[in-house]
């Protein structure tokens, strides 16, 4: 993408996008030559910065004379000019300090942490429970506690137990019960549970236990594989995304109007929907979703920096949002940071 871009223009656009993101004011020609060493005059500047306007990556508001960086020019930004610095020793110190002591409960690190990563970015914390998606199943059990009701017993390899009742059209003889365990077992055992509910389907295809009511009981599972193998990480959950506080945002010019506040607000209540862009995010590490490259066009006014932290089998995400104009080299490191000691407190 920046080889559209000169060297001068990569300078210029480098050096906007750092004023505007600390002064929130439109940045001018004059502001950019006094604030940047760059060797170039204001009329240079200005000549590049309109150049930078008709390729799309400042825009020119009509109350000033400035210009403000795009989507566009963020992206190009944080994938190829900017340069995340090392975390201060003394936030570093912060984090681990404020998290060390909440190794009871994964929930209460989260939440700790994504309200610590808020207060030092001056952003939304925001994390999410980890999935156990990459949990492998060890072996299941079905017991029959009622004439219409069986429970079923997940034994995970990394340890853990989970109960999930099925609900069964009539009463099940025990010898078809415990033909349909040993099927289930056989096919998948030693599979994760997302590869579960992707083929469990065609795994069972095949299996044709000859006591009564055992193909109907299979049934069950092929219907509804994406509820009984989808299991939340504590057997009561509460919500999976865990938020900081939302006034570090409210406070920030972007929020400055009625209008704009409102709008945070019906974002940050919207806990599905910040699921949903949380958990979007494609692949390991660090991830920057910006404005409109969101699915969502509620959150095309955001960034979402986010990053994987991972223990045992387990994962989850943990990162900040806010407005575009962002210190996004700043943030992205912390949110590293933060995500792998998140990962090293749960081990």
């Amino acid at each position: 993408m920046t080889a559209t871009l000169t060297e001068r223009e990569r300078a210029v656009l480098e050096a906007v996008i750092e004023t505007y993101v600390q002064t929130a004011e439109p940045a001018g020609s004059r502001t950019i030559a006094k604030r940047h060493q760059l060797g170039l005059s204001p009329a240079t500047i200005r000549n590049t910065m309109s150049d930078l306007e008709e390729k799309g990556y400042l825009y020119h508001p009509h109350t000033s004379a400035g210009r403000i960086p795009t989507d566009l020019a963020y992206r190009v930004y944080v994938d190829y000019l900017m340069r995340p610095p090392a975390v201060a020793p003394a936030q570093a110190q912060h984090l681990r300090g404020e998290l060390e002591g909440q190794r009871a409960a994964v929930e209460t690190i989260l939440s700790r942490a994504a309200q610590v990563l808020g207060v030092l970015t001056n952003e939304l914390g925001v994390a999410v429970t980890p999935t156990i998606d990459a949990a492998v199943l060890d072996r299941l059990d079905l017991l029959q506690v009622s004439t219409e009701r069986l429970l079923l017993v997940l034994a995970l390899r990394s340890g853990a137990v989970r109960t999930i009742f099925v609900e069964v059209p009539a009463q099940l003889a025990p010898e078809s019960v415990q033909k349909v365990t040993v099927v289930l077992n056989e096919r998948l055992a030693g599979l994760t549970l997302k590869e579960i509910r992707a083929t469990l389907a065609d795994r069972l295809r095949d299996a044709t236990p000859s006591e009564p009511g055992s193909s109907e009981l299979l049934n069950i599972f092929v219907q509804e594989a994406e509820g009984l193998f989808d299991v939340p990480i504590s057997p009561s959950p509460s919500d999976p995304v865990h938020l900081g506080s939302t006034q570090l945002l409210a406070g920030q010019p972007e929020f400055s109007t009625r209008e704009q506040l409102q709008g945070l607000l019906e974002v940050t209540e919207r806990r599905d929907l910040l699921r949903d862009a949380l958990t979007a995010r494609g692949g390991e590490g660090l991830t920057i979703t910006i404005g409109q490259e969101h699915a969502d066009a509620r959150l095309s006014t955001f960034t979402l920096v986010t990053s994987t932290y991972r223990f045992g089998p387990l994962s989850g995400v943990i990162g900040v949002m806010g407005p575009t104009r962002m210190a996004y080299d700043k943030i992205a490191a912390l949110v590293n940071h933060t995500s792998r000691l998140v990962g090293e407190l749960l081990e």
